[in-house]
């Protein structure tokens, strides 16, 4: 199934040229393949390999789709197809010596590390720009690793380009490889410096040299990206608990409030009630003077007892020949029209005195 968005005018110039040999709507066809075979490489690399294969079946005298198959068939880790794929593209004069380190690792795959050494060595391989010959290097050193050779391994890829400052395209793959050498060489101490040179390298992640250089060293890789989600998460679902619970509490403190509210109401009016009877029973007995300046009971659960008035003394008889004393007030004047000793009337402050 082809999606829509997919036009086939993704791919090249140059691969667009080749497809010109065929009717225009199998051309167009056949690109769409080859362009879904290149997006799946990595993410799905069987169903990369199918598109690839349907592209064959429509044009397998096409050199360019004879070499995306081979392509597409080492990438799912089919070796032989691979490999027959690859030869005919270049029979086809489509496929050139920069894969030649890929033919190489699929003898290799196949179990025949003499084949795969034969093509190192060839004539073609001379030929190979820098990156070809650091990724045929790679390569040879795994065969080596496969014959047992371990310490010829590492040699294998102690090349200038090991050595250099400045990071390459191959830079992270190749410290990386050099890395694997020296640990199946059992020189793990070496081994961890490059695994953490070949992860400071690959800024893609194409590697686990972080993973290995953990594991060399003891270390235990915390993922940051996972911690924060199930952070998020518990956060989220901390703020859903707190919300009930402070529902919750709201809730029961305005129970609590309306029971309390209850117990004062029904206090309230057992007080009142009793209040009133001792008022009936104690009214005979009270002097009038006390009932007036008793005033009504505070609202608290303390009951407080007017002081019970003292009785006036007579006023002494003044002698005989003595001159009248000063009229000396000791209290404030009562207002016009009471008597003193009585208290305010209702509605009325006293006078302030300060």
């Amino acid at each position: 199934m082809l999606p829509d968005d997919v036009t086939g005018g993704e791919l090249d110039t140059e691969a667009r040229a080749e497809l010109r040999t065929l009717p225009k709507e199998l051309a167009t066809k056949v690109a769409r393949h080859l362009v879904m075979a290149g997006r799946l490489a990595e993410e799905d690399p069987g169903l990369a390999f199918d598109h690839a294969k349907a592209a064959r079946r429509l044009a397998s005298r096409v050199g360019i789709v004879r070499e995306a198959a081979g392509i597409a068939a080492y990438h799912a880790g089919e070796w032989a197809e691979a490999l027959a794929e690859l030869r005919a593209a270049r029979r086809l004069g489509a496929g050139d010596d920069a894969y030649l380190p890929v033919m190489a690792d699929c003898e290799r795959g196949l179990g025949r590390p003499e084949r795969a050494l034969d093509l190192i060595k060839s004539p073609e391989a001379k030929k190979l720009d820098a990156m070809g010959r650091v990724e045929l290097r790679i390569v040879e050193s795994g065969v080596r690793r496969d014959l047992g050779q371990h310490d010829a391994a590492v040699v294998t890829l102690q090349i200038p380009e090991l050595r250099d400052k400045r990071l390459r395209p191959w830079s992270a793959r190749l410290f990386y490889a050099y890395a694997d050498a020296l640990t199946e060489a059992g020189r793990e101490s070496e081994a961890s410096e490059w695994f953490a040179r070949a992860a400071a390298a690959d800024r893609d992640g194409e590697t686990d040299a972080a993973e290995r250089y953990a594991e060399l060293e003891g270390l235990h890789i915390i993922d940051t990206e996972e911690e924060d989600e199930a952070e998020d998460g518990d956060a989220e679902k901390s703020d859903i608990q707190t919300d009930d619970a402070v529902a919750d509490d709201a809730e029961q403190a305005e129970n609590e409030a309306e029971a309390e509210a209850g117990e004062i109401e029904a206090a309230g009016d057992a007080d009142n009630a009793a209040e009133g009877g001792d008022a009936q029973e104690a009214a005979p007995e009270a002097a009038p003077e006390a009932a007036a300046d008793s005033g009504p009971a505070p609202a608290t659960g303390i009951e407080f007892k007017a002081a019970e008035p003292e009785a006036p003394k007579p006023p002494a008889e003044p002698e005989e020949g003595a001159p009248d004393a000063p009229a000396v007030f000791l209290e404030p004047k009562p207002a016009e029209g009471k008597p003193a000793g009585e208290g305010p009337a209702n509605g009325e402050r006293p006078a302030d005195n300060g």
